[in-house]
């Protein structure tokens, strides 16, 4: 650390952005996946789909590898076109019905084949695109480790947003609410085992950014489910 001064021992280093954050939530957030049983969750998951979610199936999926366990959770963001928020544009581009036409900017994406298993607007509100128990294509090359294709064993949650932007209020809510249940619904996804798309493909990927507050997500993650 070139002679710098270590961070208190109650502090952790949060490698996503190499920024010191509290680690009290994160003590706390060690058991997560104790929780008691009969807790109330706002969304189950039920044959792979989120009860209550916006459900828009996308044909940008396949059946996961034999014998893999889902074990990681990928936190992305995207804005279609890019910084604008609102608009249909990232239903089509999930769905393979993007407008070329619409905004320059999509005849750079329109042949990409494309998706997540769920989405989180600007206001909160969840859509999801595959059940949780197929692959949707949102990784790309990446790697969590030491095992590549994370798309075999990962679910991809999406943030609208850019990743030099902040994120809402609702949309913080939203995500620690999905991501209980689908904690859940897989319990080999602990906290060391939700990721940032930038975390699973280093130097090809930004997002969700530096906007992105984790100590908050990782707080009211441990409110909801705690």
């Amino acid at each position: 650390m070139n002679g710098a001064k270590p961070p208190p021992r109650d502090w952790h280093i949060d490698q996503r952005f190499h920024k010191m954050v509290s680690a009290e939530p994160l003590r706390q957030l060690a058991g997560l996946v104790l929780w008691s049983g009969d807790r109330r969750l706002k969304y189950q998951v039920d044959a792979g789909w989120l009860s209550g979610a916006r459900r828009v199936p996308s044909p940008h999926c396949n059946r996961r590898p034999e014998n893999c366990p889902v074990d990681l959770l990928v936190v992305h963001s995207i804005s279609l076109p890019p910084g604008q928020y609102g608009g249909p544009y990232i239903d089509a581009f999930f769905l393979g019905q993007l407008d070329i036409d619409a905004h320059p900017y999509f005849a750079e994406i329109v042949a990409l084949q494309v998706s997540a298993h769920i989405l989180i607007d600007r206001d909160g509100i969840v859509t999801q695109y595959v059940p949780l128990d197929r692959r949707a294509w949102h990784a790309g090359k990446s790697e969590f480790e030491g095992r590549s294709n994370c798309n075999d064993f990962s679910i991809g949650i999406e943030l609208e947003g850019l990743d030099t932007d902040i994120y809402t209020d609702a949309q913080y809510r939203a995500l620690a609410e999905v991501s209980a249940a689908v904690m859940r619904a897989y319990p080999s996804i602990d906290v060391d085992r939700i990721a940032s798309h930038s975390d699973i493909a280093p130097g090809r990927k930004l997002d969700p950014g530096p906007g992105f507050d984790w100590e908050r997500y990782l707080r009211e993650l441990h409110q909801v489910a705690g």
